[in-house]
């Protein structure tokens, strides 16, 4: 009994040996398991580290090289795709010649020259925002940028007290869109469509039409009761008349424009029809930023050379020996109606006249209703006594050119030959500012509220 005892004792202590011995055996490889597992996981985490690594540095390489790409093809688009823009290099060598040699006439040729293309590319990129915005927000950029050359000039003339050649550019701006434009549109049109009469819509015709005698109306009463000399308070009527006259022309573009694009939108559903049907054919081609950045640029641009521009005017007068009305009234609006020009004949010739009735006539409202009233409350706060008296000839032009294009409009249609009435036209204006010595001094020297 005892040695079975003892011999169970013995295998009992060799059982708990095998068993302490099995158990040691599987915490070391436990360990070692859970070491090598340790090691796995730090090299996955340093490979998914350096796969995320390689992963962020190559998307923001894609982002890199997409953002040159696209900021390359808006570069190639706006500047590269217009053979006109060739004429942009007169701009940097205007600035060079004014300041190597000073010769005004030089300055003030390579100055118009270089806004050339700036203003159509202006117009170029105001169309491609306006495929972004509404109607409403179309209609109001096409108002703030369709003639903000002009506008631009403008207000550096008159903060060098030319308030003379304010007048007459805007005169000219708006006899240069009704006659010239108006009339190579019908012309160009009538040429391609020969077989029958192009056919445009009346009723906004009419309403284009009552808008530009009321501006007549604002400029004509201010010069008659100065040629008058029927003045409650000499020098002082007339000026308040023009600020009073000019606040109410803006409430009336205004309410046209309310009119125009909210009230009575029927009325313009066949314009509108085909502006849809323009741009589907032709979508936007840069993005909404990149439209808004190249305004910017343009606008600056613009905004450098008119300065240059308007400090040659006078020089540029005596060196080429014409008239500063000539300058101011026939060649600065052609300068600045260079995109309605081309955009009014290429609408033209696809038979599309409501839209080049749009540009062309539009934009004589929008200058006669909201450019010249805004320039005179822009003087009003610059202390220069600009009024809407435009003297007895500049008016007298005006407004038989409104006359004479309200009854090319009133049937509706139009043929070449209207086109080459209103070329004549504006022909024979042109010839009589050639010879049109204007009384008053290039530069008006501000006296006061007086206007003396």
């Amino acid at each position: 009994m005892d040695d079975q005892k003892t011999s169970d004792h013995s295998n009992k202590s060799i059982d708990l040996r095998i068993h302490s011995n099995v158990e040691i055996g599987s915490l070391e490889d436990k360990a070692v398991l859970e070491l090598a597992d340790e090691k796995l996981g730090r090299a996955v985490s340093i490979a998914r580290k350096q796969h995320s690594f390689k992963e962020n540095s190559l998307g923001s390489d894609v982002f890199n090289k997409k953002c040159q790409n696209n900021l390359w093809n808006s570069i190639k688009i706006v500047v590269f795709s217009n053979k006109l823009n060739i004429l942009m290099i007169f701009g940097p060598a205007a600035i060079i010649v004014n300041q190597t040699t000073g010769l005004h006439s030089m300055v003030f040729l390579f100055c118009l020259l270089g806004i050339i293309p700036l203003a159509e590319r202006l117009g170029y990129a105001t169309e491609q925002l306006a495929c972004y915005t509404g109607p409403t927000v179309g209609g109001l950029l096409n108002a703030t940028f369709g003639n903000a050359t002009e506008l631009i000039i403008s207000v550096f003339a008159l903060r060098n007290g030319m308030i003379r050649v304010v007048q007459q550019s805007l005169l000219g701006s708006i006899l240069s869109n009704m006659l010239l434009v108006l009339g190579c549109a019908f012309l160009s049109g009538g040429l391609v469509i020969m077989k029958r009469e192009q056919v445009f819509n009346k009723a906004t015709a009419g309403v284009n039409s009552g808008l530009l005698l009321m501006s007549v109306m604002g400029l004509l009463l201010p010069a008659v009761l100065h040629s008058t000399h029927t003045e409650l308070h000499f020098g002082k009527s007339e000026l308040a008349l023009s600020r009073f006259s000019s606040c109410i022309m803006l409430l009336a573009y205004a309410a046209y424009l309310y009119f125009q694009l909210k009230s009575q939108k029927k009325l313009y559903n066949m314009e509108e029809s085909e502006t849809e049907s323009d741009d589907d054919e032709e979508a936007p081609v840069i993005s909404m930023w990149e439209a808004i950045l190249w305004l910017s640029i343009l606008t600056v641009w613009i905004a450098v050379l008119s300065e240059y521009l308007v400090d040659a005017i006078e020089g540029a007068s005596h060196a080429l020996k014409i008239p500063v009305a000539f300058i101011s009234v026939i060649l600065l609006p052609i300068v600045g109606n260079a995109a309605e020009h081309a955009g009014a004949i290429m609408f033209a010739m696809k038979d599309k006249l409501d839209i080049s009735l749009g540009v062309a006539i539009g934009s004589s409202t929008q200058i006669a209703m909201f450019g010249i009233p805004f320039c005179v409350i822009i003087a009003w706060t610059m202390g220069r006594p600009m009024d809407l008296n435009f003297q007895l000839f500049e008016t007298a032009t005006l407004f038989l050119t409104v006359i004479v294009v309200a009854f090319m409009l009133q049937e509706g249609t139009s043929n070449y030959f209207k086109g080459l009435m209103l070329i004549f036209c504006y022909l024979i204006i042109a010839a009589s500012f050639f010879v049109h010595v204007d009384l008053d001094s290039v530069v008006d020297k501000p006296q006061g509220e007086n206007g003396g």
